[in-house]
């Protein structure tokens, strides 16, 4: 069974929105791409555009070169551009795929878009103590500007480090 670490690799941020594309659910699940679509196609009507969507050629060709996505070597690729799935598309999955792996894996993805949220919001929160620290510093420390220019430049570096990577485009 995959961890949260392993899945919250495969949640990419494209449209602004956290998606995980089909190519990958089918390997979580363990059955092939085209059966996850083919199930999704024949439950259509249960996934809306803002629970998955086809990714566009240039989406497509920038997320393969920012995440270094493999293609199987064996030939063929893929006849059309991969489907993108929402939290809420992924959730509704688990009512297409009727499978026990199925119920299994959608449990443990769901629990990732939960840390990733509360991550999300520990970050913010982070930021804000920052920005206090440094009205703080700034309100005591007049007299000594290498000081405060120090912590400037350690206050840059912290928020840096708390920035996500953000991946794909904002439609």
């Amino acid at each position: 069974m995959y961890n949260i670490i392993q899945v919250r690799n495969l949640i990419y941020d494209i449209r602004g929105q956290k998606v995980m594309l089909d190519f990958e659910l089918a390997e979580l699940y363990e059955v092939e791409t085209r059966y996850l679509n083919q199930a999704v196609k024949r439950n259509i009507e249960r996934f809306p555009s803002d629970f998955m969507f086809r990714l566009t050629s240039e989406e497509w060709e920038d997320l393969k070169v920012k995440s270094q996505i493999v293609i199987s070597p064996l030939g063929g690729g893929r006849q059309y551009l991969p489907y993108a799935f929402t939290e809420q598309g992924v959730a509704m999955l688990s009512g297409v795929l009727r499978s026990k792996k199925a119920i299994e894996v959608n449990i443990n993805i769901m629990r990732t878009f939960v840390n990733l949220r509360q991550w999300a919001l520990d970050s913010k929160e982070f930021g804000q103590r920052l920005l206090d620290l440094e009205q703080y510093f700034i309100e005591h420390c007049k007299d000594n500007e290498k000081d405060v220019k120090r912590i400037y430049e350690a206050l840059d570096l912290l928020m840096d480090r708390t920035k996500p990577s953000k991946i794909g485009f904002k439609g």
